[in-house]
């Protein structure tokens, strides 16, 4: 609904394309002001470059945001790196970096925001998770892992700040096409037929849209949702929970 964010500021990170940046236009189009972190921002709405697995690069895009926006009443940790494989696969080094930035990242950016969070009238936190945090996935351990660290982180977080006035959740989308998945159907042999066996494993029978997961992430962080914390909104055209058989 247009105004609904009306007189708010929002953070995002990762804002620079995909679900970020189509949170970042819902955002604004419903009245919010919204500043972008990104390593590549773009040039819509106030754009920072910032870097999730550095401490300094975060403090001062998160500083430089709620000062020239006034504050920050949302927001949106969306920020995060994909990786393939199975145990046996990924190197340490990449371990340590996807965790780096899915999930120590939202620690920087959180750990950053929550002096502004904490004198905002409304203030709500939205992590983006996935379906992979409670559904097996083959190829999937490393990222998984990440993704299954931020629902927990998620939970914690909204445990020790609701007292705070803090409210905390996330979204668990499942294959959303994004620039990103793009990239991973462009590295297969046939890049149409893995295409149509991802959209083949959602029961809706395509992929999830980024609007489609902004929008949910728009309502998490609206006064529409005051009471809502410490909750994982599934945006997976059902894969995770119904099981139906294929069509004939």
């Amino acid at each position: 609904m247009a105004g609904e964010l009306s007189g708010l500021t929002a953070v995002i990170t990762g804002g620079g394309s995909g679900i970020g940046l189509a949170t970042a236009r819902l955002l604004d189009r419903q009245g919010a002001r919204v500043a972008v972190l990104d390593l590549n921002p773009g040039r819509e709405f106030l754009a920072l470059e910032a870097d999730v697995t550095d401490d300094a690069s975060v403090r001062l895009a998160v500083t430089t945001a709620a000062a020239q926006l006034g504050g920050i009443d949302i927001l949106v940790n969306n920020a995060g790196i994909g990786a393939i494989g199975t145990v046996a696969d990924n190197p340490d080094e990449q371990w340590h970096q996807v965790f780096d930035v899915n999930v120590v990242g939202i620690v920087r950016v959180s750990r950053a925001a929550l002096p502004y969070l904490r004198r905002s009238a409304h203030a709500a936190v939205v992590n983006t998770c996935s379906i992979v945090a409670t559904t097996g996935l083959p190829q999937r351990a490393l990222y998984s892992a990440t993704k299954g660290a931020v629902l927990s982180l998620t939970l914690a977080m909204a445990a020790d700040h609701v007292r705070d006035g803090i409210r905390v959740n996330c979204v668990s989308p499942g294959t959303v096409d994004t620039p990103w998945v793009g990239r991973l159907l462009d590295q297969a042999a046939d890049p149409a037929a893995e295409r149509a066996a991802l959209r083949a494993r959602q029961p809706t029978g395509r992929l999830v849209s980024p609007d489609e997961v902004a929008a949910g992430i728009a309502f998490l962080a609206s006064p529409a949702a005051a009471s809502v914390t410490g909750t994982a909104l599934a945006i997976d055209g059902g894969m995770a929970g119904l099981r139906i058989r294929p069509q004939s």
